[in-house]
């Protein structure tokens, strides 16, 4: 019985530990944004709450469109303590997802945070998969959401040839993260040796380099 009872208190202490962001201690705490930072931390230092201002709790910063003129033909424009100091603490972020036509948000990972997606336009094919290999997909339209949980491989195609697809995300952490797992595996600085990339993904060794050539590695 005692071991039981030790063994549930070992995971209540662990689950609490994989909380997300932690909780503020006060209504808020607006991101300094002195350059270079006074200090650095596990997050971002607060200015004092006289002066905060109705400004630091808004933003602009996902209105325009982004880039999509690039290899995977999109672009995510995200917010953050810089643009938004007020959602410091806060433990959420927002980002906008711009899809060009047959681009592709490929395999990625947030290791911070879980996601949910809307979609505001256009189309996507979505889908992430899960620690047994499992993959769960579904075709969104304008209005369908889709949630990805924290630190599963998940991806957004936009399948329509001809027009460009709009997204908004929001996230479970303020510090979400981003690892693409083809750059994480091809183009790390050090780069992962040969033979383990061979033999992870069972190719040979000129399909490594041409992997990384075409990666920009």
């Amino acid at each position: 019985m005692k071991t039981i009872l030790q063994l549930t208190m070992g995971l209540i202490l662990l689950v609490g530990l994989a909380e997300c962001d932690p909780d503020p201690l006060q209504d808020y705490c607006v991101a300094s944004t002195q350059t270079p930072p006074s200090f650095y931390g596990n997050g971002v230092p607060c200015i004092h709450p006289q002066l905060a201002k109705s400004s630091h709790f808004a933003t602009s910063s996902l209105s325009k469109p982004g880039n999509t003129d690039n290899q995977f033909g999109f672009n995510i424009s995200m917010t953050n303590t810089t643009n938004l100091p007020g959602m410091n603490t806060l433990g959420l972020a927002m980002a906008r997802l711009d899809i060009g036509p047959d681009g592709i948000v490929p395999l990625h990972s947030h290791p911070r945070a879980s996601e949910v997606t809307i979609l505001l336009k256009g189309t996507l094919f979505v889908g992430f998969v899960d620690g047994s290999n499992r993959l769960f997909n579904r075709q969104l339209r304008p209005g369908d959401s889709f949630v990805f949980p924290k630190g599963l491989i998940h991806y957004l195609y936009n399948m329509d040839k001809d027009e460009a697809a709009l997204a908004l995300s929001g996230f479970s952490s303020q510090n979400p993260g981003l690892q693409i797992s083809s750059f994480a595996s091809f183009v790390s600085k050090p780069g992962i040796p040969d033979e383990v990339l061979e033999k992870s993904f069972k190719i040979h060794s000129p399909d490594v380099a041409k992997i990384r050539r075409n990666l920009g590695g």
